[in-house]
């Protein structure tokens, strides 16, 4: 699109531009590190930096102009908000492309959902997925942004904060198709009391889909079967379930604690052998299972890709083995209880009879179930006889601790004021042959210590 052009839908004012005629030839970045040749830069500011000071620099990497809020001193389009009128931009794309657009949510497992999914859409047709977690309302105009007339399937992770989230993200992307993975504890704080109040957030997207289209739901999950009333799409159900039309039979694990089972659509069966870890990932690869189905492609075709898909997404169970034996699993991008219980009991199978070091940290937006929660996991940590505990932090962290001791199993633990405390004592405890298991919510900073133990 030109210059010219973007101004007109985003209804932005042009200073500093020589050339109205300009091609935007290139998706658009917020960050100016990420600006590619002929991309657009936008300028957005952040808690801790501001956007519009990286202008120049954006524009000297390639961009072709800056969308912004002020002026800049170089080519820029200006608007009074850059979020909006980066969302008005990727509908105005959407409305002239016309991709299948698939919306997934849930509490627990979105990422690795979406990047299975990806790798079994993408090799049957061109396909656009949400990098990393950019599931916002910025970030998913940003995915949106990057697909082009050739894109057959747009797969747009979508996550929920509070409840209209999706009402507005679905606004956005209208999606044609849509999967809801569970309801869980994530955000708690911020949008109610328990969750009920997390399943009205994610029905949302559900809710906004048409009458033509089709609603993916979790059979073994009560909270996303309570959303079969919202929607006017056609229903398919996947899980472990026997009500379930995708589902996994024959589920087993191999010393790797790698999960292999038979694929039940439909259209037939096939086998698939995953090459993530944990029980936890039947479900995920389910549903990426169910949305392919609904798609129109075969088991074969689906169990085929499930099997050659790898772990695209740094910080989701992401396993190093160092040169003497150590082996880190890093898990440190998020945290809540869900993820958390699903994260030790792959690590205590990955383990077996290797010692096994817990280094965990805070799970946020817990709300006043907080204390609660972590100290149920200081006694899940016990259960699973890992051999040591770190935990991170003050607070809520020590309430794990103080669980784990109780439990009175022979486990070591060691509780830490941050994330260097944790590295010091990990380095120095940590003997050849050990696993270690890293995680907490992102903002704790637990991946920084993740990645010094892989690199040590």
């Amino acid at each position: 699109m030109t210059l010219n052009r973007i101004a007109q839908v985003v209804g932005a004012s042009r200073h500093d531009v020589p050339d109205p005629q300009a091609l935007v030839t290139a998706p658009s970045a917020v960050d100016s590190r990420e600006v590619v040749p002929g991309g657009l830069f936008a300028a957005t500011v952040g808690a801790r930096v501001d956007g519009h000071d990286y202008a120049a620099g954006a524009i000297a990497g390639g961009a072709v102009a800056v969308l912004a809020a002020r002026p800049v001193g170089v080519p820029a389009l200006v608007v009074e908000d850059v979020q909006l009128a980066i969302g008005l931009l990727a509908r105005h794309l959407l409305d002239h492309i016309s991709p299948t657009v698939i919306g997934l949510t849930g509490s627990v497992g979105k990422t690795t959902t979406k990047d299975l999914l990806a790798q079994v859409l993408e090799r049957h047709a061109a396909t656009v997925a949400t990098d990393r977690s950019f599931n916002n309302e910025l970030g998913l105009p940003l995915t949106v942004l990057r697909a082009d007339a050739t894109t057959r399937y747009l797969v747009l992770e979508m996550g929920a904060g509070r409840k209209g989230d999706l009402t507005y993200l679905t606004g956005l992307a209208p999606p044609q198709v849509g999967l809801v993975l569970n309801v869980g504890s994530a955000h708690v704080e911020r949008m109610g009391a328990g969750p009920a109040d997390v399943a009205e957030a994610k029905g949302e997207l559900v809710a906004a889909l048409p009458a033509d289209g089709f609603a993916l739901l979790n059979a073994d999950d009560p909270y996303v079967m309570g959303m079969t009333g919202r929607t006017r799409a056609e229903i398919l159900l996947y899980g472990r379930s026997s009500q379930a039309q995708v589902r996994a039979e024959n589920v087993r694990m191999d010393d790797r604690a790698r999960t292999a089972f038979e694929l039940v659509t439909p259209s037939g069966r096939a086998p698939v052998e995953l090459d993530l870890i944990g029980d936890h990932q039947v479900g995920n690869a389910l549903a990426a299972a169910a949305v392919a189905t609904a798609l129109g492609l075969g088991v074969a075709e689906i169990a085929d890709g499930l099997t050659a898909a790898r772990r695209r997404s740094a910080g989701r169970l992401e396993i190093v083995e160092r040169p003497d034996g150590i082996t880190v699993v890093n898990d440190a991008y998020n945290a809540n209880p869900e993820s958390m219980r699903a994260g030790l009991r792959a690590v205590r199978a990955l383990a077996g009879p290797r010692r096994t070091v817990a280094v965990l940290g805070a799970m946020g937006q817990q709300a006043d179930a907080s204390r609660a929660r972590h100290a149920e996991l200081g006694r899940l940590v016990a259960d699973l006889r890992f051999d040591v505990l770190i935990a991170v932090g003050a607070g809520d962290p020590l309430a794990m601790a103080e669980a784990a001791e109780s439990a009175n199993l022979g486990m070591a633990v060691h509780t830490v004021q941050d994330v260097a405390g944790a590295l010091r004592v990990a380095t120095a405890l940590l003997e050849p042959g050990d696993v270690v298991f890293v995680k907490a919510s992102s903002e704790i900073g637990l991946a920084a210590c993740a990645r010094a133990l892989a690199d040590a």
